[in-house]
C-alpha cells in the first residue's frame, strides 16, 4: 500500500520538476497555474536562460529522468508511439536510460525470506554484488549444487509503493489535462497511462516473466535454431526469478560468429525469420530486441529479458499481412483498408485525403525491391499517416513497429545486405521466380485468382467508402438517368459479368491447387483435371472480354 507521506512527497516533486524545466507556460495556457507553488516559480525565473538553451524535447527527457524510474519507463513506452508523437520527440525519448544506483542486498537472507528455503541446500555459491542493476530489479550470479550456473533476478525493495504512488499521480494528472486540453483528449492520454500501468504491473511481476519464458519456449520447442533459457520454478516467485545463465556473446559480435563456423548473413537471416515467426505466427513477440537481449550460444540464437512481450491479435496480424500484400500489388484500396484496420479513428475520417496520402506512400515504391526496402522506414511512414489522420493504434501495434525497426537495425549490423521485408515477402509468397516452371506458374495463377476474388469481395467496402466521401461532401457524384429500364438492364449485365469473373477466379484457384498435386491421370506431368479447369476458365475469360469489347 502507498503511504500518505509517500504520496505527498511524490506530489510535491512533480510541480517542482515541471517548473524547473520551463513547462509552467504549458499550465498557464490551460489555466492550471494555480496548482504550481509561487516559491518554486521564483526559483525557476532565475534559471530561465539556462533552461531555454535546451530544446523542448530535451527538457521533456531531462524532466522524466529527474522524476524517477516510473516516469523514465513511461517515456520509454511513449518512444514507441509514432502514431501520436512527432519524430523529434521520439528520437529524444529513445535516449532515456535507467540511471539507478546499486542497491545493497543481503542476497542469502533475501532468498531465505522470499522462498522459505535454506540457501545452502540449493546453491553452492552466490556472488554478493549484482552483475547488473536496473530500476525494477538487480541480477546476481550463482551456482546450483547440481553444477548449473544461474542468474537470480531480485526485485528492488519497496519499489511497488513508489510505482503505485507515481501511477496514481499520473492517472489524476492525465484526467485533469484532458479536461483543459482538447488535443490531449483526442490523444486519449488517460488510456495511454492505463496501458502503461498494465505494462508496468506485468514487468513488476517476475511470475509474469517466468510464464512468458515458458510460453516462448513452448512456441519454439521444435525449432533447433533457438535456445530458450531454463527457468527454475521452485527457486522463483513474484519477486525472485532464477534462470539459466547464458554463456555466449551478443549477436552483433561478428568475429565470434565466424570463429564458431557460422556465416553472419545466415545468422542475421535466421534472427529476422525467428522474429517474423514470433509476431506473424504466434502473435507473441519480444518487445525490446536490442543487441544486449539477443545472444548466440553454441550456434543457436537466445532471446533474453522476456519481461515485456508484445501481443498481436489475429486481426492485427491480418492487417499487417494485408498492408505488405497491398504494397507488393500497389493496391491503394487494400492498403487503405489495412491502415484503418490497424487503429481506431479519433475523429471523422477524411477518406479522400487518406486515399491520397496512401497513394503517395505506395507511389514511393513503384519499383519494389524487397532486398533494399527497409521495414522500419515503411512502419514509420504508416505511423505518420495514422498520426496525421488522428487514428490511434493498440499498444501491441506500436510495440511491433518499434520492435521491427530495432531488430532490422540490429541484423543489418550483423550483415548490411540482409532484408526483413524480403524474408517477410518470401514467407507470404510475394517473391516470384523469373524462370518458367509449371508448378510455380500454377501457384502464380492461384495467387492472381485469389487477388481477383479478394478485389471482387472488396467492392461493397469500396462502394461504402465512396458513399461516405459523398455524404460528407468530400466528393460529388453526377447521375444521369435516361430511362427506368435501361439502367436496370445495364445493372443486370454488370452482375452477370461479375458472376463470370468470380467463376473464372474460382476455376483458376481450384485448377492451380490441383496442378500442384500428383493427381492422376496426367498429361505431360500435369493433372488432366487441372488442365480442363484452365481450359474452361480460358473460354469463359475470352467470352467475358469479347462481351466487354462489344459492349454487350
Amino acid at each position: 500500500m502507498v503511504s500518505f507521506n509517500q504520496n505527498i512527497r511524490r506530489m510535491i516533486k512533480l510541480p517542482r520538476v515541471i517548473i524547473r524545466y520551463g513547462f509552467d507556460e504549458f499550465f498557464k495556457q490551460g489555466d492550471l497555474e494555480r496548482f504550481l507553488p509561487k516559491k518554486i516559480r521564483r526559483e525557476y525565473s532565475e534559471k530561465i536562460e539556462e533552461i531555454n538553451s535546451y530544446t523542448v524535447y530535451e527538457r521533456i527527457r531531462m524532466a522524466l529522468e529527474e522524476l524517477g524510474p516510473v516516469y523514465v519507463k513511461f517515456g520509454q513506452m511513449l518512444s514507441n508511439r509514432k502514431d501520436i508523437l512527432p519524430e523529434e520527440m521520439i528520437v529524444e525519448l529513445q535516449k532515456l536510460q535507467d540511471n539507478v544506483e546499486v542497491e545493497k542486498v543481503d542476497i542469502n537472507w533475501k532468498l531465505s525470506l522470499e522462498l522459505g528455503i535454506d540457501v545452502n541446500d540449493y546453491f553452492s555459491e552466490i556472488e554478493e554484488n549484482p552483475m547488473a542493476s536496473a530500476s525494477i530489479g538487480q541480477v546476481f550470479k550463482a551456482k546450483l549444487k547440481t553444477g548449473e550456473k544461474v542468474v537470480i533476478k531480485v526485485q528492488r525493495e519497496n519499489i511497488r509503493p513508489v510505482v503505485e504512488a507515481d501511477l496514481g499521480i499520473m492517472k489524476n494528472l492525465a484526467k485533469t489535462l484532458e479536461r483543459y486540453y482538447d488535443d490531449l483528449k483526442k490523444m486519449n492520454i488517460s488510456e495511454i497511462v492505463e496501458s502503461f500501468e498494465k505494462m508496468l504491473n506485468e514487468e513488476l511481476s517476475l511470475n509474469n516473466e517466468l510464464n512468458n519464458i515458458l510460453r516462448f519456449a513452448n512456441n519454439f520447442k521444435d525449432d533447433k535454431r533457438i535456445h530458450v533459457p531454463v527457468v527454475y520454478k521452485e527457486l522463483s516467485n513474484d519477486r525472485i526469478l532464477t534462470m539459466e545463465m547464458i554463456e555466449g556473446f551478443k549477436i552483433t559480435d561478428t568475429e565470434n560468429i565466424i570463429k564458431i563456423g557460422k556465416e553472419p548473413k545466415k545468422v542475421a537471416r535466421t534472427g529476422l525469420d525467428l522474429y517474423l515467426t514470433q509476431f506473424l505466427k504466434h502473435g507473441f513477440f519480444h518487445a525490446d530486441p536490442h543487441p544486449g537481449n539477443i545472444w548466440v550460444r553454441k550456434g543457436r540464437i537466445v532471446w533474453l529479458d522476456l519481461g515485456m512481450m508484445g501481443r498481436l491479435s489475429n486481426k492485427d496480424r491480418g492487417a499487417i499481412r494485408k498492408a505488405i500484400f497491398a504494397l507488393a500489388q500497389h493496391d491503394v484500396f487494400e492498403m487503405k483498408a489495412a491502415v484503418l484496420s490497424l487503429g481506431v479513428p479519433q475523429e471523422r475520417i477524411d477518406h479522400a485525403r487518406l486515399y491520397q496520402d496512401i497513394d503517395a506512400l505506395i507511389a514511393q515504391y513503384g519499383d519494389l525491391d524487397f532486398r533494399s526496402l527497409k521495414m522500419g522506414i515503411l512502419s514509420r511512414q504508416i505511423m505518420n499517416v495514422l498520426r496525421s489522420h488522428h487514428i490511434a493504434i493498440a499498444p501491441g501495434i506500436s510495440m511491433f513497429c518499434r520492435g521491427v525497426m530495432t531488430i532490422e537495425g540490429v541484423m543489418r549490423l550483423v550483415c548490411p545486405e540482409v532484408s526483413f521485408v524480403e524474408i517477410l515477402a518470401r514467407s507470404m509468397e510475394l517473391s516470384f521466380a523469373k524462370g518458367f516452371n509449371w508448378r510455380e506458374e500454377a501457384g502464380k495463377a492461384k495467387r492472381e485468382g485469389y487477388i481477383l476474388l479478394r478485389k471482387s469481395l472488396q467492392l461493397p467496402e469500396q462502394i461504402s467508402d465512396i458513399l461516405k466521401m459523398t455524404l460528407s461532401g468530400q466528393t460529388k457524384v453526377n447521375l444521369e438517368l435516361t430511362g427506368a429500364d435501361e439502367p436496370l438492364a445495364r445493372l443486370n449485365k454488370m452482375i452477370n459479368k461479375l458472376i463470370i469473373a468470380l467463376l473464372c477466379a474460382a476455376l483458376l484457384i481450384a485448377s492451380s491447387t490441383i496442378c500442384t498435386t500428383d493427381m492422376k491421370p496426367q498429361l505431360g506431368g500435369i493433372p488432366v483435371l487441372g488442365i480442363l479447369g484452365y481450359l474452361i476458365a480460358f473460354i469463359l475469360s475470352i467470352r467475358l472480354i469479347w462481351n466487354i469489347h462489344k459492349g454487350v
